[in-house]
C-alpha cells in the first residue's frame, strides 16, 4: 500500500502547486469549486475536475463536496497533506493573490479574500541597476555602484561592493555587502544606488565572512512598563506568548531595524509613549554594541 507521504513524492511539480492551492482554498475560504481551480491556473473545467479527483485519491476523507455550495468543504477528519497551512505562510500568498503557480488570474481575487497593505512609496532602484546588483549576488562577482549616501561626506563617489544577501525590512530593502574603501560589511539602501555595473572579477568576501550576519543574538522584551496590567496581557495574547517575555532571536546585522519594526522603546528611562513603543528591552547592554544608531 502506497502511504500518502510517498504518494506526494510522486505528483509533479505543476500539480502539487495545483494541490497546494485546492488545500489553501478549501480551509480559508472554507469551499474549493471546479471553477476556483480553473480560474487560478487558466486550466478547462475537466482539467480543474481531474485535479480535485486527484486530491480527493491523495487524501481520502479530507474535502468532502456539499451540495448546497456547488464545491469542496473540508472533512471533519481534515489534515493538510500538500499545503503549509501555518498564518505566517498563508497570509502572504492570499495578500499577493497569488497561487503558487502564478497563472493567469486577471483581476479576480483567486482566494475570495480581500486584502489592503499600506502604500509604502517603491524605494527601489531601476530594473537595470537591480540587475546588476543581483547578477552581482547570484554569481559571487563584485559591483562598482554610485551611491548617494545621507553623509556628505561619502555620497556620490564610486564604490566597489561584494554583495552577498537582499534583505527586505519591511519599509524598505537594502543590499548587505563588504565594501572595499572602508574594508568592512555594511547595508546600502537600493534607492540609493544610483548606478551599478557587474564587473567580471570574482567576489572574495561572502557572507560566511560577515560576522555580524552570521552570528544571532537573542532580543529579551516585555510589554511597556507605561502600560495598565490589562494592556500588558493582552499584548502577550498579540504575540502569542504565554510568560512575561518575548524572546527573539535575529542576526546581529539586523538588530536596528527588528528594533524598528517593533516599536521598542529603546530608551534607558523607557521614556517614550507607550501606546506608541509597546515593548521595552530587557537586554539593552548585550544588544546596544551590534545597533548603536537605534538606541535613543
Amino acid at each position: 500500500m502506497i502511504t500518502k507521504g510517498k504518494m506526494r513524492l510522486d505528483v509533479k511539480w505543476a500539480t502539487r502547486q495545483r494541490l497546494q492551492y485546492i488545500e489553501i482554498m478549501a480551509w480559508y475560504a472554507g469551499v474549493v469549486t471546479r471553477s476556483d481551480v480553473a480560474r487560478a491556473f487558466g486550466l478547462s473545467d475537466p482539467a480543474a475536475t481531474k485535479d480535485l479527483k486527484l486530491y480527493g485519491d491523495l487524501a481520502p476523507g479530507n474535502l468532502v463536496y456539499n451540495h448546497s455550495v456547488f464545491g469542496f468543504v473540508p472533512g471533519a477528519g481534515f489534515a493538510a497533506v500538500f499545503a503549509d497551512l501555518t498564518p505566517a505562510v498563508v497570509l502572504p500568498v492570499i495578500a499577493a493573490n497569488l497561487a503558487v503557480a502564478n497563472g493567469p488570474y486577471g483581476d479576480g481575487l483567486i482566494y475570495g479574500l480581500p486584502t489592503a497593505s499600506l502604500p509604502l512609496p517603491a524605494r527601489l532602484p531601476n530594473a537595470h541597476t537591480l540587475a546588476q546588483i543581483t547578477r552581482a549576488i547570484h554569481d559571487r562577482r563584485k559591483l562598482r555602484v554610485g551611491y548617494r549616501s545621507l553623509s556628505r561626506r561619502e555620497s556620490g563617489t564610486d564604490r566597489i561592493l561584494e554583495p552577498h544577501t537582499l534583505v527586505n525590512t519591511g519599509l524598505r530593502w537594502h543590499v548587505r555587502a563588504y565594501s572595499e574603501d572602508t574594508c568592512d560589511f555594511r547595508d546600502f539602501v537600493l534607492s540609493r544606488v544610483m548606478a551599478a555595473e557587474c564587473l567580471e572579477m570574482a567576489a572574495e568576501s561572502g557572507g560566511q565572512y560577515d560576522d555580524d550576519w552570521v552570528e544571532q543574538v537573542s532580543l529579551r522584551l516585555v510589554p511597556h512598563s507605561g502600560l495598565d496590567a490589562p494592556a500588558r496581557e493582552s499584548l502577550m495574547l498579540d504575540y502569542g506568548v504565554s510568560g512575561e517575555l518575548i524572546e527573539v532571536n535575529v542576526r546581529r546585522a539586523l538588530l536596528g531595524y527588528m528594533l524598528q519594526r517593533l516599536g521598542v522603546d529603546t530608551t534607558r528611562d523607557h521614556s517614550l509613549n507607550p501606546h506608541a513603543y509597546q515593548l521595552m528591552l530587557l537586554n539593552r547592554d548585550e544588544i546596544e554594541p551590534f545597533a548603536a544608531w537605534a538606541f535613543s
